[in-house]
């Protein structure tokens, strides 16, 4: 709870500055602060840690630039004994602001110049704060949100586990609030179900190559540190397992320290536009055992950029469906969210025909319009293994409605990941045999075991029960008028 009152607290600040004037403002300027906090307590951990085993360790950001410095300066309380703001010290004001503007973030983005590894956090400190600006032009609004901060501990497992499910939270609003609402936030519920279908293994690659806020890529990291067994299980995950990339400079940014918080410390997130790679040019090293995502669909390229691809289309996640099976490794495994006209639409039917001939895709999962909080738009989530081709597809129909008050949980996705692990008929699940389809392949979403009912009255019963309830109505005004006269 304290999380939360606090993020509410400084979002209510916020809200007072002119240069904050939405969710992603909002989100954007506590996670520059945060992530500052976060750091220095993370180096604290490892200066501690160093020292018991008697070893030195060299801060990544030291002297007057780390944040018990600049930010929270302490002092011994002569009352209490207690360590407390050193308000004589602490900058305010107009001082604050041109130290952080002149002094403190161009000092951060350098580390990408001193940084020896493109790899390492060092360097991924200099990228975020290359990409990154403070907005806030009250030095006395950005003490009270330094204040604030400064008093959230990151050190036990508790306390990440509490802010990295509230940042999350920030990360769903702020996709909630308006854009493109899928752009930044994949349900959760939705996320982990594929992660169970698709079940990634420590050894495996993960890529996510239009991955938002990294929530594909952080689910899959909670999920797969479950299955650690040695040291060598912890650093494989740390540094040889995931993989994304993201064409935008905020939410890159935002994915970064989104994985940073959940315990990835040197993601291996790249800036950069997926599309512009040339399909003919992937290698075998190249590829990845998992590709978990939800790219983006509508959208301009530039022509050069349709050059790369061996099916021309100027739909985006057209594009990313022929980069997914191109980049998947024989045997890979893929769960992609994607709009439900893909099933259909004449202009993929030749990429529908790729997937079908080059991979297994024996499940799709069928989903109402309200999993995407304000996209309006219905989806489908297509799994398939590279290196077969389909003979059966299992479908699943999620047959309920949601909304932004009534989102999509947990218990929703049960009987899918029940019924799926045997592909069994049901009410919400059959099979389509591919042999069955024509050279359209048409995959649309067309359930046979969904009982319809059937209102077999006549013409003119039904009018009879009409004006049967239009007497009870015109009974129950006329009780209520002698009620209250």
């Amino acid at each position: 709870m304290k999380y939360e009152n606090t993020f509410k607290a400084i979002d209510q600040i916020l809200w007072k500055e002119q240069g904050c004037g939405s969710e992603l403002d909002y989100l954007e300027q506590k996670s520059w602060m945060l992530f500052l906090k976060y750091l220095d307590d993370l180096e604290t951990e490892r200066e501690e840690e160093a020292e018991l085993d008697g070893k030195n360790y060299r801060r990544l950001v030291s002297g007057f630039y780390r944040w018990s410095q600049w930010a929270a300066p302490k002092k011994c309380d002569p009352q209490t004994g207690k360590m407390v703001l050193d308000t004589v010290n602490a900058m305010s004001g107009d001082d604050l602001v041109e130290f952080v503007d002149q002094k403190l973030f161009p000092y951060l983005k350098d580390f990408q110049n001193t940084a020896t590894q493109t790899d390492s956090l060092e360097y991924k400190i200099g990228e975020i704060f290359g990409e990154l600006h403070n907005k806030i032009r009250s030095g006395f609004n950005m003490r009270e949100i330094i204040n604030m901060i400064d008093e959230l501990h990151f050190q036990s497992a508790e306390d990440k586990h509490e802010m990295t499910v509230l940042y999350e939270s920030n990360i769903q609003r702020m996709g909630n609030a308006g854009r493109n609402g899928g752009e930044y936030y994949t349900p959760r519920p939705l996320i982990r179900s594929i992660i169970r279908v698709v079940d990634p293994k420590i050894g495996e690659t993960v890529y996510d190559p239009a991955c938002g806020s990294a929530g594909f890529l952080c689910e899959a990291f909670l999920y797969m540190k479950e299955k650690i067994k040695s040291v060598k299980d912890h650093e494989t995950l740390q540094r040889d397992t995931f993989y994304g990339k993201e064409k935008k400079g905020l939410p890159y940014i935002i994915a970064t320290m989104n994985m940073i918080f959940h315990g990835v410390s040197a993601p291996n997130i790249t800036h950069g536009n997926t599309l512009a790679m040339n399909l003919s040019q992937i290698q075998e090293s190249d590829r990845k055992n998992v590709i978990l995502a939800n790219p983006p669909f509508g959208g301009n390229e530039r022509g050069e950029v349709l050059q790369n691809f061996e099916i021309r289309t100027s739909e985006t996640a057209y594009m990313f469906m022929q980069h997914f099976i191109k980049m998947l490794k024989a045997g890979g495994r893929a769960g992609i969210v994607i709009k439900n006209t893909f099933l259909s639409n004449g202009d993929a039917s030749a990429i529908r025909k790729m997937l079908l001939e080059n991979c297994n895709l024996h499940t799709i999962l069928d989903l109402p319009s309200g999993v995407f909080t304000g996209a309006g738009v219905k989806t489908v989530v297509l799994f398939f293994t590279k290196g077969e081709p389909t003979q059966k597809i299992w479908y699943y129909q999620v047959d309920k409605h949601f909304t932004k008050t009534q989102p999509l949980t947990e218990a929703d996705m049960q009987e899918f990941l029940s019924l799926q692990k045997t592909q069994a008929e049901s009410e919400h699940s059959w099979t389509l045999d591919v042999s069955t389809l024509d050279d359209s392949c048409d995959l649309s979403v067309k359930n046979p075991n969904k009982v319809e009912a059937v209102d077999e009255r006549t013409p003119s019963e039904i009018a009879e029960t009409i004006l049967a309830l239009g007497q009870e109505n015109q009974t129950l005004i006329n009780e209520i008028m002698e009620m209250v006269k």
